[in-house]
């Protein structure tokens, strides 16, 4: 496999779109033959677009920030002319009629959608058949699979994904890309199939930082100034939060974790070490009841239509969440509104959390996506996250560490991020050779 970093980045595309050295769609197509020629062995296709009806930037998108740069869009968020299938034989193969706003905000500023990608049914847990491209023995991740094997395997430079508990951050952790998840609610989601109301959030992957921040650029919010996102390292303020109750981190993370933290105070950083993150807990908990109770009523519609053309694994689910009590789901809601305005309590003036992204590198198998333990609660706070893939373990699969900023600090995280990772990216040095 061609790694995806020596491919031209999201950034470098449309420069060179944007200064003629390049027709509009010469990387889509590229993208496009990449795709055919290795999709077969990978699956993190759901449907791919037929090289003649692609549509190429013009006017104003033509000189855009992503002018020319192909994307992926996980099959959940609709791209027009492309059916939206959510990995379900439920779903029929019409294709719709209009964009997500998300992805026609891409489209306006000069990407090109050039196919879905694969996602777990109903971004839910029963995975689709992609596989991880550093180890194709080996789970991908999910729900959002595709976009993130995509983006590893150098098919696109940038891709959406959507995150519920550990949807965008697993994925890039076990593919070794990097995956930003936004802080609830900063990015429209219509046009996506939101299942979760509290919860869901559409994210995004990029083959480096600078791809991310350039999709940001055109997506988040834009603060008139960014204060708190100092671009010395010995300024920053960093929280350090070595694991979670209840779920043990393994060695090979924990070591890269802690190397990533030696590696920001040798530089000055100030770091702070969180020895009691208890209500970690009770955001798991949360999290379970929230997730159940709004996604078995979201997918009644089809769970009462098409039973038999549902997973047992979706269906049991649909029933749990039905079964739950309305009062324990307020309690639940109540608890996650209290714990979202409580960065400064529990972190104080830190930037940021530097934290694990998952509990190891991508486990063996292609059955389960993994688990998600140490997502699940940044997504009940709806905080914005970023993982940085930092080294390998011995056999060649993925580590890094995710940076969890307070909400609303979208683009100051993406800013510390571009900083934290030149200071702690050792793969060059830790990959098998």
């Amino acid at each position: 496999m061609i790694p995806a970093s020596s491919r031209p980045s999201a950034v470098e595309i449309a420069r060179r779109t944007r200064e003629r050295e390049d027709e509009p769609l010469a990387a889509a197509h590229a993208a496009l033959a990449e795709i055919a020629a290795r999709d077969a062995e990978l699956h993190a296709w759901a449907h791919v677009s037929a090289a003649d009806v692609l549509s190429a930037p013009e006017g104003d998108a033509l000189a855009g920030p992503l002018a020319g740069v192909p994307l992926g869009v996980k099959d959940i968020i609709d791209v027009a002319g492309m059916p939206t299938r959510c990995q379900s034989p439920a779903c029929d193969d019409r294709p719709v009629q209009f964009d997500a706003s998300i992805v026609s905000l891409l489209r306006a500023a000069g990407a090109v959608p050039v196919g879905k990608t694969v996602t777990a049914e109903f971004a839910f847990m029963t995975p689709g058949p992609t596989r991880n491209p550093v180890n194709p023995e080996h789970t991908p991740g999910g729900s959002s699979s595709g976009s993130a094997a995509a983006v590893a395997a150098g098919m696109v430079p940038i891709a959406l994904g959507t995150q519920t508990g550990g949807s965008m951050i697993r994925p890039a952790a076990y593919c070794g890309v990097v995956g930003f998840k936004p802080t609830h609610g900063a990015i429209g989601r219509l046009g996506a199939k939101v299942l979760c109301e509290s919860l869901d959030v559409i994210g995004w992957y990029g083959t480096n930082v600078a791809d991310v921040a350039a999709v940001g650029d055109v997506l988040l919010p834009k603060p008139s100034a960014r204060p708190g996102a100092p671009r010395e390292l010995a300024s920053l303020r960093i929280a350090f939060l070595p694991g979670h109750p209840a779920h043990e981190i393994e060695a090979g993370a924990d070591a890269v974790l802690n190397r990533a933290k030696a590696a920001l105070a040798r530089q000055g950083a100030s770091v702070q070490t969180i020895g009691d993150f208890a209500i970690a807990s009770e955001l798991l908990a949360a999290h379970d009841v929230i997730m159940h109770y709004e996604f078995s009523r979201s997918m009644l519609p089809v769970a009462s239509g098409h039973a038999r053309l549902l997973s047992p694994r979706l269906m049991e689910a649909v029933k749990t969440g039905l079964a739950m009590p309305a009062g324990l789901y307020l309690e639940m809601k109540s608890l996650q509104a209290a714990q979202r305005t409580q960065y400064d309590v529990i972190f104080g003036d830190a930037d940021f959390v530097l934290t694990s992204s998952a509990i190891g590198p991508a486990p063996q198998g292609l059955a389960s996506t993994g688990p998600s333990a140490f997502n699940k609660g940044w997504s009940v706070l709806g905080w914005p996250c970023i993982h940085l893939p930092s080294a390998h373990d011995d056999s060649g699969l993925p580590l890094g560490v995710q940076l969890v900023g307070r909400p609303g600090s979208d683009a100051a995280l993406i800013d510390f991020a571009s900083v934290v990772h030149t200071c702690i990216d050792e793969r060059a040095d830790s990959v098998p050779r």
